[in-house]
């Protein structure tokens, strides 16, 4: 059996959450460049030191990675192929956990170099912006200056700004929030929820107003995330159903799923309709689903198209949704709050979201009308209830 062993490093580039592995990096190189020596020089290493390398873990793993003949181009055994794509999956299924460990060790290196800085603790559902804005964060505060003055915006009292993300469904973020376990939860929610729907029941309860504070984010896109080419020319939910493709969902809990459950009633289908084929499929994040419909498991889920461009597939928009950070009333301004709020409404940041296919920026860092952005509230009538007193902090 081949164990797998981790090692880290401490750099000033945020960079991304895998975990990185030389085979892995070299198979894929090898997968796009079509030959060894395009793949060695985009890893910037010898021909020699690649394909020795190779050579080796063939040995070690007692199987042929790499298949070429004369005046032909290199490719990929069959296993090779299937290691590769294991892998990718394997590290799209874990992502909030790498993400997760990774915040866990970022938190106490942040308080070893500087402690002064502000550490937030959010828990939100899964959102590549989200993973963005903690990397420009971290490179924000290496940029400061160390007087914290007013044009080191993020930097309230001097420190820099450390997001401790924790991805969870929208559910479980906001009882997070309220059993005092966070201090920001993201969730997110049509842009006009009608009071009926099922994010209304379902976020309703969770927040309650002149105690929950709703502070702007993004706006941003969710579809199909279909295979290049889009094979089954699927444009609706009601394609999916009457296709019978392979459908993957998120799991129950998410905003996605809640969501999903909205466009459904909308489209007059039943959640039966799209999982005609049986597959029962559920995938943690929006980059796992679309990894596993990338390797040809199933044929379309509901996602972002951030996700979807990532790994070279097709997207179909349906909707346009708000992602929304929520916090306690009482936790607005404190440093903490007040330094995130500030380095959301810097120019920098709004143009660097409004890169991201997909996304733009929506009030970013405004305090917001719950009445506005939460519809369903009739502030008059509303029966104002407490959350959990571990929440009242």
């Amino acid at each position: 059996m081949h164990r797998v062993q981790f090692h880290y490093t401490l750099s000033r580039d945020a960079g991304d959450a895998l975990i990185r592995n030389p085979l892995l990096d070299t198979l894929q190189a090898v997968a796009q460049h079509g030959s060894i020596s395009a793949a060695a020089r985009s890893l910037a290493l010898s021909y020699r030191h690649v394909w020795g390398a190779l050579k080796r873990w063939e040995d070690e793993l007692g199987g042929e990675l790499i298949i070429w003949g004369k005046g032909q181009s290199a490719q990929l055994s069959e296993f090779g192929t299937k290691l590769l794509w294991a892998e990718r999956q394997a590290q799209a299924r874990l992502a909030p956990q790498i993400e997760a460990l990774r915040a866990d060790l970022e938190r106490a290196f942040a308080v070893a170099f500087d402690d002064r800085s502000h550490v937030l603790t959010l828990y939100a559902s899964h959102d590549d912006a989200l993973s963005v804005l903690r990397a420009h964060a971290a490179a924000h505060a290496s940029a400061a200056p160390a007087s914290g003055g007013d044009d080191a915006a993020g930097h309230a009292a001097g420190g820099g700004l450390h997001l401790d993300i924790r991805f969870t469904g929208s559910v479980d973020a906001i009882r997070a929030l309220n059993e005092g376990r966070c201090t920001i939860a993201g969730f997110h929610t049509l842009e006009q929820p009608a009071a009926d729907s099922l994010a209304a029941r379902t976020y309703q309860p969770l927040l309650q107003p002149g105690l929950h504070k709703v502070i702007g984010f993004a706006r941003r896109t969710q579809g199909l995330i279909v295979a290049r080419g889009n094979p089954l020319g699927l444009q609706s939910l009601a394609d999916v159903a009457r296709t019978g493709a392979r459908f993957i969902h998120r799991p129950i809990g998410t905003g996605t799923r809640v969501l999903l459950g909205d466009l459904l009633t909308q489209a007059g289908l039943q959640p039966g309709d799209i999982d005609a084929a049986g597959s029962g499929r559920i995938e943690p994040s929006h980059g796992a689903l679309a990894q596993a419909i990338a390797s040809g498991a199933a044929d379309a889920g509901m996602g972002i198209e951030l996700a979807a461009r990532a790994r070279g597939l097709d997207f179909v928009p349906l909707v346009h949704e708000c992602y929304h950070l929520a916090c306690l009333k009482s936790s607005l301004e404190q440093p903490a709050t007040r330094a995130l709020r500030e380095l959301l409404q810097t120019p920098a940041w709004q143009e660097r979201m409004a890169a991201m296919p997909g996304y733009a920026p929506m009030r970013c860092g405004e305090v917001l009308s719950m009445s506005r952005v939460l519809p369903w509230w009739n502030f008059p009538a509303a029966r104002r209830r407490r959350v959990p007193s571990a929440g009242a902090q």
